[in-house]
């Protein structure tokens, strides 16, 4: 099995995606409405990029997930699967809905000066949630055609999806989805029976484009430009209407053409390896899990400071990066039991010899994202 830096990579881009989105959140006027800390004077241009990412940002960490169950069961059979997922995802799951969502939802209750109690829940962490869910229903349909690769039904599966028509029928079943759910927003994944659906679409999909190996990801390749067209056709269309009103299947269509062609761009630029890469993979999930509370207490600090709008949301901005790598490297990284509890591995004893050299070539694909 080939490594697939271009994975690690898009994971890693789509957590730092999450935090700037999350971020601009903080400066809409409609952020309050989703427990977020908001300033008291918006800045509302700031939807224009949003809009653009937010019908394919949550579908992407779907797709990379599901690519990332199938690289898992290469060494380990269904119960060590769901073993290493309960470890993965479980844990950090309950974990963060007791003791880290929590703490945000203090912060915000100080901020409005609101009466102070414990509330636990899943809140950003609902998609653990969801993944964990999906690898429980999928894991006995995934078990077959990952240890028979040679046999003719993962053959037929790959010469499907070796042709661009197969996209159509993927497209489709997002559709399809939309359709029967007609969501009031195609954009609300949080803990909706759409965001269930449409990730367990994405999570399928994302394993059956792995199972389908290189001649899909060539054809992906082969096709990326007609994919990015599309996407920022369908977008600039969405621009010019109303509020930014389209039907959802036209919602659909595009964030399937914006994964497509990030998938396509992805394997042609990002495949390959890197010091960066390698620190930054394993950090994106307890960045993930940690982000929200460094966000509320920036904005705690930083959103009654009298200062330009732009200026603050630089700031609030850096002050949660900064925030978040600074716990994963000083503490989280470090720390048996805390790793365990953020879905990291426990620290090894490293061999004296070839230290370095084997740090750089045991770098795998195990994160719970991917």
């Amino acid at each position: 099995m080939n490594r697939r830096y271009d994975i690690d990579w898009l994971r890693v881009i789509a957590i730092g995606l999450l935090l700037v989105y999350h971020t601009a959140i903080a400066f809409q006027p409609w952020g309050f409405m989703l427990g977020f800390i908001t300033n008291d004077k918006p800045w509302e241009s700031l939807w224009l990029a949003m809009s653009m990412i937010n019908v394919w940002r949550i579908p992407l960490l779907f797709f990379i997930s599901g690519m990332g169950v199938y690289f898992a069961m290469q060494k380990r059979n269904w119960k060590q699967l769901l073993q290493d997922r309960a470890k993965r995802i479980l844990i950090p799951f309950v974990f963060g809905i007791f003791c880290i969502v929590p703490v945000q939802v203090f912060i915000a209750q100080r901020y409005y000066l609101q009466p102070i109690d414990y509330i636990p829940n899943p809140a950003h962490l609902w998609f653990l949630g969801n993944i964990f869910t999906y690898v429980l229903l999928l894991v006995p349909i995934f078990y077959y055609p990952v240890k028979n690769e040679k046999g003719k039904f993962v053959c037929w599966i790959r010469k499907i999806l070796s042709n661009p028509l197969s996209l159509l029928i993927v497209t489709a079943a997002f559709i399809s989805e939309t359709m029967l759910l007609n969501p009031v927003l195609y954009e609300l994944y949080a803990m909706t029976w759409h965001g269930f659906y449409i990730g367990l679409l994405a999570f399928f999909s994302g394993f059956c484009f792995m199972l389908a190996g290189t001649s899909f990801w060539k054809m992906l390749l082969k096709w990326r430009w007609l994919f990015l067209m599309m996407a920022i056709a369908l977008y600039v269309h969405r621009l010019l209407q109303v509020q930014m009103k389209v039907p959802n299947i036209a919602l659909a269509i595009e964030s399937n053409c914006w994964i497509f062609s990030i998938f396509a761009f992805g394997y042609k630029y990002l495949n390959h390896p890197g010091k960066a890469l390698r620190y930054l993979s394993p950090a994106a999930y307890p960045i993930y899990i940690i982000h929200m509370f460094f966000l509320y207490l920036a904005s705690l600090l930083l959103l009654p400071l009298n200062i330009e709008v732009y200026l603050k949301f630089v700031l609030v901005w850096i002050f949660t990066v900064a925030g978040c790598l600074a716990t994963y490297h000083l503490i989280i990284r470090r720390i048996n039991f805390i790793r365990i509890l953020f879905g990291l591995k426990g620290l090894g004893r490293p061999s004296i010899k070839n230290n370095t050299k084997s740090a750089d070539l045991s770098y795998e694909v195990r994160e719970v994202f991917h």
